[in-house]
Parts: structure tokens; C-alpha cells; sequence
């Protein structure tokens, strides 16, 4: 007499939830890509090879036609040349020296006095100032 078995094993193996898994992880890398510099500003930096680790608290960005920007929580915000330093100060002022870096975005056509002026309200508040360059090529 032959015995059969009622549950046989099925050996394949479903790939719908991996596709699943990986169409989910696709659009989310594609939405959150486009979410990182939606304002970013177009400027042509100076080129350098030296590049630093330190990680600024916020960035000033010079365009070309002297336009101030600050960063603020992300966002890009146009200020005037007078309200950057009031705006530093409330920002950091309970902030260790040590700990405050900030950014500098200046395009490359900015007169150098412009950029001196910014670094001048850093030194004067016992901030450190980074100069953002493009690498060399």
C-alpha cells in the first residue's frame, strides 16, 4: 500500500516583495534627494586643495551681484549687509567659541573687500570662519 503525502514543500521562492521592498526604497532615495538643496545658491567658489573637516553651524552666501544670504534652519534667507552680525549674535551667543563655525560661500567675481567685511564680524565675535572653495582640478 502507498502512502502520499498531503503537504508537498514547494521549493520556489517569491520575488514580489523584494521588488516590493526595493521600489519602496527607490522613491524614497528619490524624494529625500531632491529635498536636500532645493534653495541652493549657483556660485562659482575659488578653487583650492586644501579642505577642512570642521562641520559649520550655519553659512553666508556673497553672490555675485553682493547679495547677502544666511542660512537659517536650512532655508536660505536674503539679509542685508547690517543684519548679519545682530543675526550671528542672537544665534550663538550662548554657544562656546570653539564650537562656532561658520561657513563662507563667496562667488569668485566678489571684491575681496566684501569677503574682509564678513570676516571681520567673525573675528569680532570670537567666531570661526571657513572660506568654501571648489576643489582643484
Amino acid at each position: 500500500m502507498a502512502l502520499k503525502r498531503r503537504n508537498k514543500v514547494e521549493v520556489a521562492f517569491s520575488m514580489a516583495s523584494m521588488t516590493d521592498i526595493v521600489f519602496l526604497l527607490l522613491i524614497f532615495f528619490m524624494v529625500t534627494s531632491t529635498l536636500i538643496a532645493p534653495n541652493a545658491l549657483k556660485l562659482l567658489l575659488p578653487e583650492s586643495s586644501n579642505q577642512t573637516a570642521a562641520k559649520p553651524v550655519t553659512s553666508i552666501s556673497i553672490t555675485a551681484d553682493l547679495k547677502y544670504y544666511l542660512n537659517e534652519n536650512g532655508q536660505l534667507q536674503r539679509v542685508a549687509f547690517s543684519e548679519i552680525e545682530p543675526f550671528l549674535q542672537k544665534n550663538f551667543s550662548g554657544v562656546k567659541e570653539d564650537e562656532v563655525f561658520i561657513s563662507l560661500h563667496a562667488d569668485k567675481t566678489v571684491p575681496i573687500e566684501q569677503v574682509v567685511k564678513v570676516m571681520n564680524i567673525a573675528k569680532r565675535n570670537h567666531f570661526k570662519m571657513i572660506l568654501a572653495t571648489a576643489p582643484e582640478e
